[in-house]
C-alpha cells in the first residue's frame, strides 16, 4: 500500500509545479537567447555567462520544488520551447532526456533533493551527461574530421566550465529568493 502511494507521488504533479517548471523553461531559453543574442553570437565569454544563467537557474528551480522528476518535465519543456523557437533542436531531446534520467536516478540515490549538496551534485550529473549526448552526436557527424570534432570539445568543455561556475551562482540566487520568501524551505 505505501508503494503504490509513493508511485502516485511521483506522478502527481500539481497545476502550479507543471506552470512553474514550465515557465522556468521558458525563463531559461529566453535569457540564454538574450545573452547569445546581447553578446554578439557564439563567443567564450557569451558561452560561459549563458551557461552559468541556465545551470544557476535550474538549481532555483529544483530548490523551489525538490521532487523527482522535475529534470525530465524540465527537459521536454525545453524541448517544446526549442522546437517552437529554433525546429532543430528536437534531434537532441531524447539524449537530454538519458541524461535528466541519469541525473535524477543520482539523485534518488544520493537522498533525493533535501540537501543543497544533493542539488548541485545532481545538477553537475545533468549538465555533464547531456554535454557527454552533445558530443557524442557531434563525433556521429565529424568523425571523419577530427579537427572539427577536437574544436566541439573545446566549446563544450568551455559550456561545462560555465555550468560549474552556475552552481556558486546557484546557491547565490537560491540564498536571494529565499530571503524574498519565493523558496520557503
Amino acid at each position: 500500500m505505501t508503494r503504490s502511494r509513493n508511485l502516485g507521488a511521483l506522478f502527481n504533479w500539481g497545476t502550479e509545479e507543471l506552470v512553474l517548471i514550465g515557465t522556468f523553461a521558458a525563463l531559461i531559453k529566453i535569457m540564454t537567447l538574450m545573452v547569445s543574442l546581447l553578446g554578439g553570437g557564439m563567443n567564450p565569454i557569451t558561452l560561459l555567462l549563458k551557461n552559468i544563467l541556465a545551470t544557476a537557474m535550474l538549481v532555483v528551480l529544483l530548490h523551489k520544488i525538490p521532487r523527482v522528476g522535475v529534470l525530465a518535465l524540465y527537459v521536454l519543456q525545453q524541448g517544446i520551447v526549442v522546437m517552437m523557437l529554433l525546429g532543430s533542436g528536437m534531434i537532441l531531446l531524447p539524449g537530454y532526456l538519458i541524461a535528466a534520467v541519469i541525473a535524477e536516478t543520482f539523485a534518488f540515490l544520493i537522498g533525493g533533493y533535501r540537501k543543497t549538496y544533493a542539488i548541485l551534485l545532481s545538477v553537475a550529473v545533468y549538465d555533464f551527461a547531456s554535454r557527454s549526448v552533445s558530443m557524442g552526436i557531434s563525433w556521429l557527424y565529424s568523425r571523419e574530421n577530427l579537427p572539427m570534432f577536437f574544436a566541439a570539445l573545446g566549446i563544450i568543455a568551455v559550456g561545462y566550465l560555465g555550468c560549474l561556475l552556475g552552481l556558486g551562482a546557484g546557491v547565490k540566487f537560491v540564498k536571494e529568493f529565499r530571503n524574498a520568501g519565493f523558496i520557503r524551505h
